[in-house]
């Protein structure tokens, strides 16, 4: 039996999406929907074009109702971030294109897995729980899936070992309010400040004590990314990929992802990142860590930075 993917949304993040999708054997049949339907025809012939150097998939663009029997729907449509413009400004003009999407998708692919990750995300994700009548297991924002990737790539550089070795996570909205619960963080078991007295690498490492210039890292890397390129596409499109993957190996994984507060940490009717345990049904709950009181208060900061945005726009 295959996993069938419909990703609407063409541009250049659902693009790479699709092809690290196929490239990596997640899927077998993946569906482009765009309202440009040139730009769709034209990313799944280039993709299903590749499909003979890898495992055989089936990339085609399609209309909304092609959308039935998909296991895993990903939403990416959208504008994209300009230079010098924050995720949360573009919060209304994406939320009124996402109740569109909304509205046609949801008739043919009710039973789907919906992964959000237009942005400003945590809002997006807010609104798709509010307007689509689909069970909020089955709703999964993107969150800081991504902002975490960067965070340990950060201290993986810094301390001169392999990113899978380096547990710290990012919380909160994925945007400015993030932070990092470093009471949480490890690298190779140690916490962050202690493994370079306790690691084989004292002589390389740099690190001065100082945390907040990792957050600060992670915080900017994408505003960097967009005044250099234009666009991020290829990181966010593997973190797609991973949250994806981990719905279909259906094991359970504890991933950062974007999903609605009822009460957990105090904080209620909302959407943002906290650990969650990820599987074939969806969500299957959060890991409720113990936060320091600092920590408390910054992810509660982050929850009413949200829902400032959200009582500010129409949906």
């Amino acid at each position: 039996m295959g996993n069938k993917v419909t990703i609407i949304g063409a541009g250049s993040v659902g693009a790479s999406i699709a092809n690290d999708m196929m490239a990596m054997s997640i899927a077998t049949e993946i569906i482009l929907i765009d309202i440009n339907e040139d730009k769709a025809f034209g990313e799944a012939m280039d993709i299903y074009q590749g499909t003979c150097f890898g495992a055989p998939a089936i990339v085609k663009p399609g209309k909304y109702p092609d959308a039935a029997g998909s296991d895993v729907v990903v939403i990416t449509s959208g504008l994209p971030r300009k230079p010098g413009q924050t995720r949360l400004e573009l919060a209304q003009t994406n939320v009124d294109i996402l109740k569109d999407i909304t509205q046609n998708i949801v008739q043919y692919a009710p039973n789907a897995i919906y992964v959000i990750v237009s942005n400003p995300v945590d809002v997006m994700t807010y609104v798709f729980h509010k307007i689509s009548g689909i069970p909020a297991n089955h709703i999964i924002g993107s969150g800081t899936v991504l902002d975490t990737a960067r965070l340990q790539a950060e201290l993986a550089k810094e301390f001169h070992i392999s990113p899978r070795n380096v547990h710290a996570h990012v919380y909160g909205e994925h945007g400015d309010s993030s932070f990092v619960p470093w009471s949480l963080a490890t690298i190779a078991s140690n916490s962050v400040t202690m493994y370079k007295d306790t690691g084989p690498d004292a002589d390389r490492i740099k690190f001065d004590g100082n945390l907040e210039v990792f957050e600060e890292r992670v915080r900017t890397s994408g505003a960097v990314v967009i005044k250099a390129k234009g666009v991020t596409n290829y990181a966010i499109a593997m973190a797609v990929c991973h949250i994806v993957r981990t719905i279909f190996n259906g094991a359970g994984a504890a991933l950062t992802v974007s999903t609605m507060m009822n009460g957990e940490y105090g904080i209620e009717d909302v959407c943002l990142s906290v650990l969650s345990i990820v599987d074939h049904d969806g969500v299957r709950g959060k890991v409720h860590n113990d936060l320091t009181a600092e920590e408390l208060a910054k992810l509660k900061n982050s929850a009413s930075k949200l829902k400032e945005t959200i009582a500010a726009i129409k949906f």
